[in-house]
């Protein structure tokens, strides 16, 4: 145990360890846990009891995954409205991804700029990709020192012209340089010619849609970079993975020993295209969400490791931009609050257990970022939890949502897991859905 006194236990009778679900009291010291402790164990002195019953105690989420858009596009999404909605899902640690916000994350100068605005902002834990782009090679290595988790490319055009892809001579070079000190790519991975050359038919109808994101353009894209890594014995990550059809390229790269990790998005895995109705530009993403048979495959490679997190793409934008046309809409899901729940909610029908969800959604983006603090309740990690009571149901009610703008996928679903309450180093940071005040960090790289 550690040597600083115990200031806090929490109890629960079912708390989910990395050896499995235990009744168990955990004890806090100085913000981290201290010690998992059996169940009747004694409260130490001057310790604070919060015993949640029969409701499920589970580490803080981890989403690796998140535009905040903050500064620049803070109409569409801010760090206060974010790390609140992280906070009521039950997620303590979120990384935002280097686009959207104006200046985009791709100098250290810029970097200090999000830092700033983010400081008295996060209500859960911030860390902050940088991204790579066509001319900023010489930048790369500086953000890296700076402490960014890692660096975000695009193989297609990102939707916004401060952002452009990078082609293959480009990714080569990018690759090279993050190679070489041992840095981490995370990669939009659809091939721009697949998209230049799918049919294009604007429009209201979602099948037009999701024609003109053929999954050869992932596929192609991810064959692409799963050469230029195994090349250079690179260390690079699959973002927002749809296409099922890839997954025998990521699993046959992983069994030849090509450092890949691929992460899938709660849209890919509990949406599907046959119940998008025309016009519906909510549920517009790139890539798009597929058939029910595509998620099929996905929820298998989830089982057998070849998919290795689940992370939200929260990607949000003023409603006027998610209306009408699907070729015109923004392309973004929003669903920061709601990724635990819809993930429980397929999972429990799947016969998943909701500690494969803490492995998916906490325990592996936490070491794909290199969170050694995060991911597990056990000693030594910081004490962040969520209180998730998976037998509840609630229905989706957008006017409820934290995030700055309540357009969501998930209106009117019915889902399982109520988060009861969010823990962030011990302190309780949201209480049935109302977060309180911000207490989070900033994060930089730990390795």
């Amino acid at each position: 145990m550690s040597d600083l006194a115990v200031e806090l236990v929490l109890r629960s009778t079912r708390v989910i360890t990395p050896e499995g679900t235990i009744a168990a009291s955990v004890a806090v010291a100085g913000g981290k846990i201290a010690a998992v402790l059996p169940y009747e164990a004694d409260v130490p002195a001057g310790a604070r009891l919060e015993d949640f019953g029969d409701d499920v105690l589970l580490p803080g989420l981890v989403d690796t995954h998140v535009h905040v858009n903050d500064p620049g596009r803070t109409e569409w999404e801010g760090f206060w409205t974010a790390t609140r909605a992280a906070a009521a899902g039950g997620i303590t640690t979120i990384l935002d991804m280097p686009l959207n916000s104006l200046p985009p994350t791709t100098t250290t100068a810029n970097l200090v700029v999000k830092q700033e605005v983010a400081r008295t902002k996060a209500h859960v834990d911030v860390g902050f990709w940088g991204g790579a782009l066509p001319d900023n090679v010489k930048d790369l290595r500086p953000l890296h020192d700076a402490g960014v988790f890692g660096f975000k490319c695009f193989l297609s055009p990102s939707g916004v012209d401060e952002f452009p892809l990078l082609d293959q001579e480009q990714l080569a070079a990018s690759l090279a340089e993050i190679t070489g000190f041992g840095g981490l790519l995370i990669v939009h991975a659809e091939d721009p010619h697949h998209l230049e050359s799918a049919p294009q038919n604007p429009g209201p109808k979602y099948a037009d849609f999701l024609a003109s994101r053929p999954k050869d353009a992932e596929n192609t894209a991810i064959q692409n970079l799963i050469d230029q890594a195994k090349r250079r014995d690179a260390r690079v990550h699959v973002l927002h993975l749809s296409s099922s059809s890839a997954l025998p390229l990521i699993a046959a790269a992983k069994a030849e020993g090509v450092r890949i990790t691929v992460e899938s998005c709660p849209h890919f895995l509990t949406l599907t295209a046959e119940e998008v109705p025309d016009g519906a530009t909510e549920f517009k993403c790139c890539p798009p969400i597929r058939e029910s048979a595509n998620q099929d495959v996905l929820w298998d490679a989830l089982a057998d490791g070849t998919i290795d997190c689940i992370v939200s793409d929260h990607s949000p934008s003023t409603a006027d931009l998610k209306t009408g046309d699907f070729a015109t809409a923004w392309g973004g899901i929003s669903s920061l609050q709601l990724g635990l729940p819809a993930i429980w909610t397929e999972a429990k029908k799947r016969g998943r257990t909701l500690e494969d969800v803490v492995r998916w959604m906490s325990a592996a983006p936490a070491a794909l970022a290199g969170l050694a603090s995060k991911g597990a309740i056990e000693a030594g990690r910081d004490a962040d939890f969520a209180v998730l009571a998976p037998e509840e149901t609630f229905t989706v009610d957008p006017a409820h949502l934290h995030h700055r703008n309540q357009v969501t996928a998930y209106a009117g679903k019915t889902l399982h897991g109520v988060v009861k309450s969010t823990w962030l180093r011990g302190a309780q940071i949201a209480d049935h859905g109302t977060p309180s005040e911000p207490t989070g960090r900033l994060l930089e790289r730990q390795n």
